[in-house]
């Protein structure tokens, strides 16, 4: 069977995606107050330009009047008049934008009225708005700067909280990995903070909580269920002793023995289940254990030792019992030439059959699961025995399928 891969969150993505997100909100927020504080200073500069200059032609026209002489800063008839305020109506005071820049003067705010009279003449004041322009640009700098200081403390923080964020949810997803890949006993425990990240801690827990006593209340019935039909059928194996020999004696005798081992692989995987099962390591010759298991068999199968002085430290019944169901597998849901190689560690199992099917190879084997009819028939407990007992040894057994078709099964044996 494939090894679990276990799920591996995108921890920078999700880090930098936060991050990214932080200094993109900064980065709108600062823009928009920026430009918002920029409107309005320029707004209030324009228009206390234009109170100025308003009460500016209010007393200059008032000393004009009186004295008949031009106050600091009034005018009559300048020629850089703007044209709107060339014939305004007598007596009233109007202000007008001017826009032009000529070295530091301008932008500027005019204001101007008639003088009344035979002459009629326009009397205007300027005011200059450089300077307060001046210091609104300066205003626009500084905001730029912090705007940058600010980005430069949000991005950090924000990766500080996203990577905080991400190693919570890393061990809820280690849990659930753990989990799916048979360890109903892991859990993530408590978890900082009252938000999502821990209710969903806390729904993985509970899941694994049900599932592991589902699971338990299953292997438990199935215990028992093996454990009950042993006397019985040992009872049916003596009294068909009895019968007489004959076609119908043999008949039952067969099915008495295909219901006893029924019950004993049923009796295998509880114990395996259950952890109850405790590997008796001894070191041996690894060829002559492949060897004598497939001669146990019973079928023909070409055995291949690489290296004949190949020893392993394990249990020499546990490797049995893996080897020979993998070759009485490949007979039965395979085709003919069953070969068998042993090179170093591993022991290579391959039939030229229709291979195994896809959803065991996606899944796993599964218990009374043969995959596919044209596999044959079966009980289904063959590989799931042979994963047990593997993952008793500490190996690994992986199912592929042999690219020019057949199964192909590859046990390899620790070091």
């Amino acid at each position: 069977m494939r090894p679990f891969h276990r799920l591996r969150p995108a921890r920078a993505s999700l880090r930098w995606k936060i991050a990214a997100l932080a200094a993109a909100t900064a980065c709108l927020v600062a823009i928009a107050v920026g430009v918002l504080v920029h409107l309005w200073t320029a707004q209030d500069i324009r228009d206390r330009a234009e109170q100025q200059a308003f009460n500016s032609v209010y007393s200059a026209m008032d000393v004009y009047r009186r004295t008949g002489t031009l106050t600091d800063g009034a005018e009559l008839d300048p020629a850089e008049l703007p044209a709107a305020l060339r014939h305004p109506a007598d007596g009233d005071r109007h202000t007008a934008y001017d826009g032009r820049v000529e070295g530091n003067l301008g932008p500027s705010v005019w204001a101007a009225q008639r003088t009344g009279g035979p002459d009629s003449r326009v009397l205007a004041v300027r005011v200059n708005m450089s300077p307060e322009l001046y210091g609104l640009r300066r205003l626009d700098g500084s905001m730029v700067v912090a705007s940058l200081v600010a980005l430069a403390a949000a991005v950090p923080l924000a990766a500080y909280g996203a990577g905080l964020l991400a190693r919570r949810l890393r061990r809820v997803s280690e849990t659930a990995g753990r989990i799916s890949a048979g360890d109903l006993d892991a859990r993530t425990g408590p978890t900082k903070g009252h938000d999502e990240v821990a209710d969903i801690a806390a729904t993985v827990d509970l899941m694994a909580d049900s599932l592991g006593r589902r699971l338990r209340t299953e292997r438990q019935f199935t215990a028992d269920v093996a454990h009950e039909l042993r006397t019985p059928v040992g009872g049916l194996l003596a009294a068909a002793d009895l019968l007489p020999p004959g076609e119908t004696e043999d008949l039952l005798r067969a099915r008495v023995r295909d219901l006893r081992g029924l019950v004993e692989d049923l009796l295998e995987i509880s114990r395996l289940d259950a952890g109850a099962e405790q590997p008796v390591r001894a070191r041996v010759p690894l060829g002559a254990v492949v060897s004598e298991a497939v001669a146990r068999t019973g079928y023909d199968a070409e055995v291949t030792v690489a290296d004949d002085d190949t020893t392993v430290e394990t249990d020499p019944r546990r490797l049995e019992r893996i080897v020979g169901n993998l070759v009485v597998n490949a007979h039965r849901h395979g085709d003919t030439p069953v070969q068998v190689t042993v090179e170093g560690r591993t022991v290579v199992v391959r039939d030229h059959g229709p291979g195994f099917p896809p959803d065991l190879l996606l899944h796993g084997p599964r218990r009374f699961h043969t995959g596919a009819a044209e596999r044959g028939s079966g009980h289904g407990l063959g590989l799931t025995i042979a994963l047990g007992q593997a993952r008793l040894l500490g190996a690994e057994l992986r199912l592929d399928n042999a690219p020019d078709g057949g199964a192909v099964a590859t046990l390899r044996l620790p070091a």
